[in-house]
């Protein structure tokens, strides 16, 4: 059986997250890893069994046997790795947001159809069973005429430090604006939004968008940082949609298992990445599993959206100018 060959470029906790996920498939072989740091890549290279390691990715693209480069580096570092894989004949996979730049956007999109390329964005909620289970609600009409969307991404004040590094709208929101697009089926028109800088920080700590939608849907978006570490909860996140023949809604902190001790709560999450007695699942490993079939078999990626990644871009930075405005923002 022939195998798909990845590259997996940056190696932080999200990049070794998806080494653990193509180790678990059959059909992939790890052919080469790619970071700046000497004793990280040593480490990952060692525990993974993969002999091929580079500090430089240029060199990287240099190895013809390769099929997909999977980009896992910094936000604002994906741009040049994405079009030199896709000039040197490889597929790519850009890890979510794909860009914070809609230009860059655009750019990886055109130089990936010249060079007759994919390019697929590292949305993978649309791989997790309770999203996509929501999806063919819609589709099938068992909700009726869609009229609103809610959606709420809260992570732990802590993490704020580290991520702060980058728009709230690009690190949290932009998952939720792929969910907005792919559950429509339509474009953003307009946007409005307001952010709360509660440290004076350039990312806000709190951010709200309303979006109004071509074909009539309307969609709220919140996202924040503020959860408190105490609490115990890795992930709450909500979503609910309202048609006239339905209501469908979850929320992830009261949807798996919760641990009760004397030094207070924790809340699993079980969804996106999880290994237990030597396997991998979650939704992380069912999207590097369809794109490797995809591309062992040169199937369409009909499941995921360039387009629409791109699309997300372009929402996010109206969001980030209507709340820097207080304008609405058309589209």
């Amino acid at each position: 059986m022939r195998k798909m060959k990845a590259a997996v470029i940056g190696l932080g906790s999200w990049g070794e997250c998806h080494l653990e996920a193509f180790r678990s498939l059959p059909q992939v072989e790890i052919a080469a890893i790619c970071d700046n740091r000497e004793d990280r890549l040593h480490e990952m290279g060692e525990k993974y069994g993969v002999v091929r390691r580079y500090t430089n990715y240029e060199q990287l693209m240099e190895q013809t046997d390769i099929d997909l480069v999977n980009v896992a580096t910094f936000e604002k570092g994906h741009l040049r790795p994405t079009l030199l894989a896709l000039q040197s004949g490889k597929h790519v996979l850009v890890e979510k947001p794909i860009t914070t730049d809609v230009t860059e956007a655009h750019e990886m999109y055109r130089v990936a159809q010249q060079c007759g390329k994919q390019v697929i964005p590292g949305h993978l909620l649309r791989f997790d069973p309770r999203y996509a289970e929501l999806k063919s609600a819609i589709q099938n009409g068992r909700l009726g005429q869609i009229a609103s969307l809610f959606f709420k991404r809260s992570r732990q004040q802590s993490l704020f430090a580290t991520y702060s590094r980058t728009h709230t709208v690009y690190e949290l929101t932009v998952h939720d604006l792929d969910l907005a697009v792919w559950y429509t089926g339509s474009r953003v028109k307009s946007v409005r939004a307001f952010a709360q800088h509660l440290s004076g920080s350039a990312a806000p700590e709190s951010l709200w968008a309303n979006l109004t939608f071509e074909n009539g849907m309307f969609a709220v978006l919140h996202s924040n940082w503020l959860t408190p570490d105490k609490a115990g909860v890795e992930i709450f996140d909500s979503v609910e949609v309202s048609g006239s023949e339905g209501i469908a809604h979850f929320e992830t902190s009261n949807a798996g298992l919760q641990l009760w001790n004397q030094e207070g709560s924790l809340s699993k999450e079980f969804f996106i990445h999880h290994q237990r007695n030597g396997h991998t699942y979650g939704a992380l490993r069912d999207q590097l599993d369809y794109i490797a079939n995809c591309v062992l078999s040169g199937a369409g990626f009909e499941y995921v959206s360039f387009a629409d990644a791109v699309h997300g871009i372009e929402i996010a930075d109206a969001i980030v100018k209507s709340a820097e405005s207080g304008q609405d923002i058309f589209l």
